[in-house]
């Protein structure tokens, strides 16, 4: 038998092919086709060449080195970039130069893949991270672009490529998201895009659901509010069962294969359903017992004000409750008392100190604290406040009010598309491409329709990447602007994809020494 290998250059996955092929008596295939996401170090590539050379009967490098979560999603599968970027432990070592260096390279292949050249502009503040890395990419663009197939330089495309920092928008890493995705990611147990429930009956078996975007139904709710879905799953069950019995009854044997395919399609649904429904479901759970009484106090540390439209004038007095309520864990008053500190531009250490010790999270108030790394200001007192993105008003838009806050990356695509961003908070690392033109300019002349492919395939591209972090709030902002602008396709991307609690004990580890930190695979 015959083997593919899709792998990263690195050392690991060389020993692991080599260990493959390593003798006559113990080698696994017969020939190997090795493909690199990457170009492959020279001493790596003469380590192969060294020890089982024979055996390969192809090895090419690709460059793909960037993984596609979602349609709109990418991400850099680089665990410890977090960790290398802000820890203060990191600052100004060969570790966090060299994983911006990769950071660098992956974007670049990603801009390859989608054949762009785009502006690279970055979100100026005090923390360098952002400006580095757009420098890094600029360059990586420019050499790999000196030349195309035909010799010609390509120029600068008409995309934009934005890069920054995870503390420019603290609030939506910490709010619980109601928003069907968001909200089951954050709330139930799903491991790599995996849920597990259990079947009806007294012996029920424990069954898996892959969360992905073949699934129909899972594309059309993943993005809706968690009260429509609940709304809408039990219709459309309703709606499927009804066109099976339609058809019950006035079957002739020449519509036997065709009514047997569409059988197996109405089940395929109907389990789909079913597995939505118990998702939902136990969203619906976790939610009336325990995070329905901390939704309107976020929203009201977040948002500023109240239901009412009316401002907030005691955020200590919205908090109070919910630090005080036995039913939330450390995790949730944690992120109650960073909304409250986040919404007051930060609190004195006199006060931290208290709500620390009151609270009893002492062995987990780095959660807290290390926020400062990440340019959040935590105390009033320290330098001064965070430039924040001028926000949109959005109070004539329908929300439920218990989804009053919307994600800052929403203003910045929008400003983006429409020009609006401010050229010295945003610069850009060369001369300005030319004319953004994301909002397109439509031809009054008839023009065949085109397929959504091919809509998308020619659109001008917005490229978002965010150092350290998105969450599926950010993630779903991305297909919301790009439905919303027909000419403009919001792709979005970061190191990795956070959940609150994932992103709270990365926080926590900034402080650490590296060696007592473990760093999870995506």
């Amino acid at each position: 038998m015959k083997a593919v290998y899709f792998i990263t250059p690195t050392k690991k996955s060389v020993d692991g092919l080599i260990g493959d092929f390593i003798s006559k008596s113990s080698r696994r295939y017969r020939a190997a086709y090795v493909y690199f996401t990457d170009s492959c170090p020279d001493h790596l590539f003469n380590k192969i060449k060294s020890s089982c050379s024979k055996s390969i009967r192809r090895c090419k490098e690709i460059s793909i080195s960037f993984f596609p979560s979602e349609s709109q999603v990418f991400t850099l599968n680089v665990p410890d970039a977090f960790y290398r970027c802000y820890s203060p432990t990191m600052q100004k070592t060969k570790d966090k130069a060299s994983v911006m260096e990769v950071m660098a390279e992956q974007i670049v292949t990603l801009c390859a893949t989608l054949d762009e050249n785009p502006g690279v502009r970055y979100k100026s503040n005090p923390l360098d991270n952002a400006s580095k890395l757009a420098q890094l990419v600029e360059k990586g663009l420019e050499n790999y672009y000196k030349t195309d197939e035909r010799s010609q330089i390509k120029g600068k495309t008409h995309s934009q490529l934005i890069i920054i920092d995870r503390g420019f928008d603290p609030v939506s890493t910490v709010l619980h998201e109601l928003t069907f995705q968001a909200m089951a990611y954050d709330l139930l147990p799903i491991e790599n895009n995996i849920y597990k429930y259990k079947t009806d009956g007294l012996a029920g078996k424990e069954k898996e659901a892959f969360l992905e975007e073949d699934d129909e139904l899972w594309m059309k709710m993943r993005h809706k509010h968690i009260a429509d879905v609940i709304e809408e799953i039990p219709k459309l069950l309703k709606e499927i069962s009804a066109k099976k019995k339609a058809t019950e009854g006035k079957v002739s044997c020449l519509l036997f294969f065709l009514v047997t395919q569409l059988c197996l399609y109405w089940f395929r649904c109907i389990v789909h359903q079913v597995v939505h429904l118990n998702i939902a479901e136990d969203c619906m759970r976790k939610f009336k017992s325990n995070v329905e009484s901390l939704c309107k106090s976020e929203q009201d540390l977040a948002v500023g004000t109240d239901v009412e439209g009316q401002k907030v004038k005691d955020s200590m007095r919205v908090l109070i409750p919910v630090l005080l309520n036995k039913n939330h864990d450390n995790y949730e008053k944690i992120r109650a008392i960073l909304l409250y500190i986040f919404s007051s531009n930060g609190t004195t250490q006199e006060n931290l100190e208290k709500l620390i010790q009151n609270v009893k999270i002492e062995s987990d108030s780095d959660m807290i604290r290390n926020w400062e790394y990440l340019g959040v200001p935590i105390l009033s007192s320290s330098a001064s406040e965070q430039c924040k993105h001028p926000r949109r008003d959005r109070s004539s838009e329908e929300t439920y009010q218990l989804s009053r806050w919307t994600p800052v990356i929403k203003d910045i695509m929008e400003d983006a598309i429409e020009k609006k961003l401010d050229a010295d908070e945003w610069p850009y690392c060369s001369q300005c491409p030319p004319t953004w033109n994301g909002s397109g300019v439509v031809s009054a002349r008839q023009k065949p329709k085109a397929s959504y492919q091919d809509e998308r395939r020619n659109s001008t591209k917005l490229i978002i990447f965010v150092i350290g972090g998105i969450t599926y709030s950010e993630m779903r902002c991305a297909y919301e602007i790009s439905q919303a602008n027909k000419s403009c396709e919001v792709i979005i991307g970061s190191t990795h994809i956070l959940t609150a609690k994932r992103l709270l004990d990365e926080v926590k580890s900034l402080s650490k020494p590296k060696d007592k930190v473990c760093f999870k695979d995506e």
